[in-house]
């Protein structure tokens, strides 16, 4: 597979103190089948769909706080983990661990923005990332939430070669950074009204789905919660859940627009 443009999600996981409770939520919910967990590497273990790698899950770490919540880390693609570890502390960011050799898989590093956004870092060596993604049971998209968005404007473009473009409206204040041409990543600024206090500014990783209401329904059904929606947009029909352990994360059927697409324009 060819290298991914510095920058582009390349993969997820979520650590869990319950990681067989994580595994039939997630199964029942996205359709995900697991592997073996590899007692190398702390019991990681992967999430298929259509017997393609699209995540893992991961137990707690031992003496981990207990009442921590479960989170997931959204990976972005580097040619050298170090430097861009480097890149992260010259521009206000907080590098939380790493850079890690895994293994032959690669190198990680763990994360926070200025704002306290947390996210990882990957250099590929054998395990390269998502197998299937923009499907259904698959990642397709990922946005900052974040209180702080200047930080969050100037800190990303920053540590990754990216470019960004605005969308022209006064209902929300949303940008979408580019790498390779593509976009990869949206960043929403968030009010006092969108997060409650207790919340951390994250990164909100979306899953496909192929119905969203039926989906935030099973949500509902094995002890998540619905945080917003579902509604309806030019992109698909999305929602924001969260898991039993805490975890958040988007839900969107792709197949289900409405409305324009917004205009972008250079920012």
């Amino acid at each position: 597979m060819a290298a991914l443009p510095e920058g582009t999600p390349c993969w997820a996981d979520a650590m869990f103190r319950d990681v067989e409770g994580a595994k039939a939520f997630y199964g029942d919910v996205l359709g995900w089948t697991f592997g073996e967990a590899s007692s190398e590497f702390g019991n990681y273990t992967q999430a298929y769909s259509d017997g393609k790698a699209v995540a893992a899950v991961v137990p707690s770490m031992p003496g981990q706080d207990e009442e921590e919540r479960s989170s997931w880390w959204l990976y972005l693609a580097s040619p050298d983990a170090a430097a861009t570890a480097d890149r992260i502390r010259a521009n206000g960011g907080e590098v939380v661990m790493g850079p890690t050799k895994v293994g032959d898989f690669g190198t990680m590093v763990l994360a926070r923005d200025p704002g306290g956004v947390a996210f990882g870092v990957w250099q590929a060596d054998a395990h390269e990332g998502f197998e299937k993604q923009g499907a259904t049971g698959a990642y397709t998209w990922a946005e900052v939430l974040t209180r702080e968005p200047g930080k969050a404007d100037a800190f990303f473009p920053a540590v990754f070669p990216y470019s960004t473009q605005k969308m022209e409206t006064d209902e929300v204040d949303y940008k979408i950074f580019r790498a390779g041409g593509q976009p990869v990543l949206g960043r929403m600024g968030m009010g006092p009204e969108d997060l409650p206090p207790e919340a951390p500014s994250y990164l909100s990783v979306y899953f496909a789905v192929d119905d969203c209401d039926a989906t935030v329904a099973k949500v509902a059904e094995r002890g998540g919660k619905l945080y917003f929606g579902p509604m309806d947009s030019p992109f698909g029909r999305f929602a924001a859940v969260g898991d039993p352990q805490g975890a958040a994360f988007g839900v969107i059927d792709l197949g289900t627009t409405a409305g324009d697409m917004p205009v972008m324009t250079d920012a």
